[in-house]
């Protein structure tokens, strides 16, 4: 699908520059492989990028089919299959019935799966805790509230830019 341009009637003003800068800085950091690799280990975890997101996902919703988690996560539905396969194979997640259509499958963290978010989480929550240990509370909170704001900002956004997508039969 092409990605339609942004208009350009009106500059970004600096702020909003200075935001996007911060925000590829910090995607930039979080998703280097040797801090992945760093979190794992922290985490007793071994698992790659793409399981973790898979996982995190399936844990913040109920369980979801696999094209639902390919369109959450924004990636191919092929990828979430390959994915979900290797977690399931590990014992981290497990297939359901779709209560609303008994063909269908949804996919369902095990108590395995469960145990190993709440490790990387707690990783990463303690590693985010030392470097911003000279935060104060209330910097800690207004942060917060601003992160998730903007997060469900660009999440009301690209909902009103991109159209539904119809389903594809798992063999397309």
């Amino acid at each position: 699908m092409p990605t339609e341009p942004l208009p350009t009637s009106s500059a970004a003003s600096r702020e909003v520059i200075e935001i996007e800068r911060a925000l590829t800085r910090i995607t930039y950091l979080s998703t280097r492989a040797r801090r992945h690799e760093r979190l794992m280990a922290l985490a007793g975890v071994p698992l790659d990028r793409a399981a973790v997101a898979l996982l995190r996902q399936i844990a913040d919703s109920e369980p979801l089919r696999p094209g639902e988690l390919a369109q959450r996560l924004g990636v191919e539905a092929s990828h979430v299959t390959r994915t979900v396969q290797q977690l399931q194979k590990s014992g981290y997640v497990t297939r359901v019935p779709d209560p609303q259509d008994g063909r269908a499958q949804r996919i369902e963290l095990t108590d395995t799966g469960r145990a190993a978010v709440d490790q990387v989480r707690d990783a990463g929550a303690r590693g985010m805790q030392q470097a911003l240990s000279d935060w104060s509370p209330e910097e800690l909170r207004r942060l917060a509230t601003l992160f998730h704001r903007m997060v469900d900002d660009f999440l009301s956004h690209s909902a009103d830019e991109e159209p539904e997508q119809p389903a594809t039969p798992s063999g397309a």
